[in-house]
């Protein structure tokens, strides 16, 4: 069996594929399903999971994630709303925000939504950190700003940043679920 990942980012499904050895094979479709606004990630990703799984007509079963950066200071946004304030204000932008706080601890939260002909199941990842001045050239989206043992996202090779990654969490309760389920 072939699970689907919807993502259009390539090295989302890198490193899923190193989760799933053995288990699985792992296909990146890009589907453009509604992402539905939410304060929840669960629910953004358990929609999504689930629009696509029924559009593909019940075929292979299918991942989605969503992924949230919650500040402590900001009453936890951008959250849900992290690609949208990455998109339009940017990193820069939100550090100058952000640094005026005393308080920069933050989480990245991610949830993976798989849905096949059963139903949705959530899996959530997290890890824990503080938001710095961006620093690093490696990573993706708020990589450089967030800080986890004195190094950023952004400094951390892709190994290093794996083993401690929310999305890393995430798919490894779900490979732990998905082959403790397989017939």
């Amino acid at each position: 069996m072939t699970i689907r990942f919807v993502t259009g980012n390539d090295g989302k499904v890198r490193e899923a594929r190193e989760y799933f050895e053995g288990i699985d094979t792992i296909e990146q479709i890009e589907y453009d399903y509604t992402e539905i606004q939410s304060d929840s990630l669960e629910e953004i990703a358990r929609h999504g999971a689930r629009e696509t799984f029924e559009a593909r007509e019940g075929d292979d079963p299918v991942i989605v994630d969503d992924t949230g950066l919650f500040v402590d200071a900001l009453g936890g946004f951008p959250g849900p709303y992290s690609a949208y304030v990455e998109d339009t204000v940017g990193i820069e932008r939100f550090w100058r925000l952000a640094r005026e706080e005393a308080n920069r601890r933050a989480r990245f939260r991610t949830v993976l939504a798989y849905a096949d002909a059963d139903g949705t199941e959530t899996f959530t990842g997290s890890v824990a950190g503080t938001l710095v001045a961006p620093r690093g050239d490696g990573g993706f989206g708020y990589d450089p700003l967030f800080e986890y043992n004195g190094q950023t996202l952004s400094e951390m090779s892709t190994e290093e940043k794996n083993a401690i990654s929310h999305r890393g969490r995430a798919f490894a309760a779900f490979a732990e679920w998905y082959a403790s389920n397989e017939d």
